[in-house]
């Protein structure tokens, strides 16, 4: 089974918004904020900063966003904000913009129930490992009912570390709706920790952990709402249809945008007009401070043609800060 906040961000269409970088509950071994993250107050919206609520709406319209989801950090520990945020991004976008929200945290009745009149559709908990198969009768179970009594979807979200079957039982018993588990990674914000712990990278792998997929498969992978999420998936699918669906909102007409979602085109310092002399039409260059931007394809034809020097190709994300992947020099 995959969920409906699943559903969209498969499809690259969640937003993500990191509302607080604190998380006092303890020091897992695995986090994976790195440093620009970690014991913040700042908030980003995707991979830019946001200094108000506008920068929020226009990343949110940037990518053409289904939905969002809020991460921290521990979201609860800054409840005011992030209802706040939940309530900006259903105001502007209405019910059918989907929100879920990751914590470690329990939270209490309280906050399930301000979450949920903010308008947040979907709590994904996860518990400390140290817990794991020994949560019945404790307030993780809870939870989960006070979470559905309040207006909320309760589920479980944990890192692929090892299987456990009570996570089993609290979807039998009906009171979580689905349990994620996400292939166990290794980051630069945890890799030294992972290493002193005795974990590895998979062979031939850029972040997965070697040994415990196929154990979690077998014990927990045929229950219809255990979904595994991979590494690759994570970068092949969502992360990638993300930039896609960024690249596409943002292209100018001369932009390519490329199967991994980036956008290329050319840049060169020739003056602009030498492009007017050359009656190149308007929709093809984009005449910037002190450069000149234009299709790929069109300024390698001038320089072979000797009609403009020099130049390069440039490959870059469709993101805020604007990344760039590649330059490639064209004489």
């Amino acid at each position: 089974m995959i969920s409906k906040g699943c559903e969209q961000c498969a499809m690259g269409g969640k937003m993500v918004l990191f509302v607080y970088g604190y998380c006092d509950q303890r020091d897992c071994f695995y986090c994976p904020l790195g440093e620009n993250r970690k014991n913040v107050t700042d908030v980003y919206a995707n991979e830019r900063k946001v200094e108000s609520d506008g920068d929020v709406i226009e990343e949110a319209k940037r990518m053409d966003a289904l939905g969002s989801s809020i991460t921290g950090g521990e979201p609860q520990e800054a409840l005011d904000k992030t209802c706040r945020y939940i309530s900006l991004l259903k105001d502007e976008f209405g019910e059918d913009h989907h929100i879920h929200l990751y914590t470690g945290i329990p939270g209490g009745r309280e906050n399930m129930r301000r979450l949920a009149e903010a308008g947040l559709d979907e709590i994904r908990f996860h518990p400390p490992l140290e817990l794991w198969g020994d949560m019945h009768g404790t307030e993780w179970e809870d939870i989960l009912y006070i979470a559905r009594e309040e207006g909320l979807t309760p589920a479980f979200e944990i890192p692929g570390i090892r299987a456990e079957r009570e996570f089993l039982e609290f979807l039998d018993e009906g009171a979580a709706e689905f349990c994620n588990i996400n292939e166990f990674e290794m980051s630069d914000g945890n890799y030294r920790r992972m290493q002193e712990k005795g974990y590895e990278l998979q062979d031939g792998h850029m972040s997965a952990v070697d040994g415990s997929k196929e154990a979690i498969l077998d014990e927990m992978g045929d229950h219809e709402r255990v979904y595994f999420c991979t590494s690759v998936f994570k970068d092949a699918a969502q992360h990638r249809n993300r930039l896609k669906r960024m690249a596409r909102n943002l292209r100018r007409p001369f932009d390519e945008v490329t199967d991994d979602g980036t956008l290329v085109y050319g840049k060169t310092y020739t003056p602009a007009e030498r492009f007017a002399e050359l009656g190149v039409p308007d929709e093809f260059y984009s005449i910037k401070s002190n450069h000149v931007e234009v299709a790929w394809w069109l300024l390698e034809e001038m320089i072979e043609d000797g009609d403009v020097d020099d130049g390069e190709i440039v490959e870059q994300y469709p993101t805020y800060d604007g990344t760039v992947v590649e330059r490639t020099p064209l004489a």
